[in-house]
């Protein structure tokens, strides 16, 4: 696709986006999504539904896994595609289901370019517009806590699934936690990379739809309690 009219700086960016079952959205997703990134790898997880089909048709990069193995894995095979096949100066994580906006990843990649951040976390608690219920706030910040005790890191929000890391960062990540629990994982892999990082106010869009999709909070609490006690 061409180049013409996007910022430099957005031209060295790729945005991987692990897919499973988003037939309803993904097309809409990925079409408004390309009016600020040109650059955009779906890694369809295994879809039964035509997903990758759909984020082809709408402009996307497709790499695909022949079946369902969690988003950590889709996360890494990403990562692995943009490491091999571009030379990508940022990779933006980005939801599959309309939850986070594309002028938050652009604001969180030109903090990283103006303070030479090796990465920048997105986080729904740094103002008070964000739209989680008290349970589950608890439980993020819970997790947030549990993170600090483990990294050292003091973080607001560590299950937030918007993330720009430069490249040399990208470099230090191998994910093995496959579902859930790579959340905590890259997290801690990024801690030890020592690189200079910062947290960003972001939106999360909840709608009934992503709500659906999303992880339980039993299993955000099972998380929490690996993180504590494991």
């Amino acid at each position: 696709m061409s180049m013409t009219g996007y910022p430099p700086i957005v031209r060295k960016t790729w945005l991987v986006v692990p897919l499973y079952n988003e037939a309803t959205v993904i097309g809409d997703v990925i079409s408004h999504t390309l009016q600020t990134f040109p650059n955009i790898l779906c890694v369809d997880d295994g879809s039964v539904d035509g997903s990758a089909s759909l984020a082809h048709a709408a402009g996307a990069e497709v790499a695909q896994h022949p079946i369902n193995l969690g988003q950590g894995a889709a996360l890494q095979t990403g990562f692995d595609w943009v490491l091999t096949y571009t030379d990508a100066r940022y990779v933006v994580t980005f939801d599959a289901d309309g939850q986070h906006r594309t002028s938050d990843a652009l604001r969180m990649i030109e903090r990283a370019e103006a303070d030479n951040l090796g990465f920048v976390l997105g986080s729904r608690f740094l103002s008070e517009t964000h739209q989680a219920g008290a349970l589950k706030k608890l439980v993020l910040r819970t997790a947030a806590k549990a993170t600090k005790l483990r990294t050292g890191m003091d973080m607001t929000d560590a299950h937030n699934g918007l993330r720009v890391l430069r490249r040399d960062a990208l470099e230090q990540i191998r994910l093995r936690q496959n579902r859930m629990a790579h959340a905590s994982e890259i997290v801690h892999q990024l801690a030890a990379t020592r690189l200079p990082w910062a947290e960003e106010s972001v939106t999360i869009d909840y709608t009934d739809y992503s709500r659906s999709k999303g992880q339980s909070l039993l299993n955000g609490v099972n998380i929490v309690t690996e993180m504590l006690f494991g």
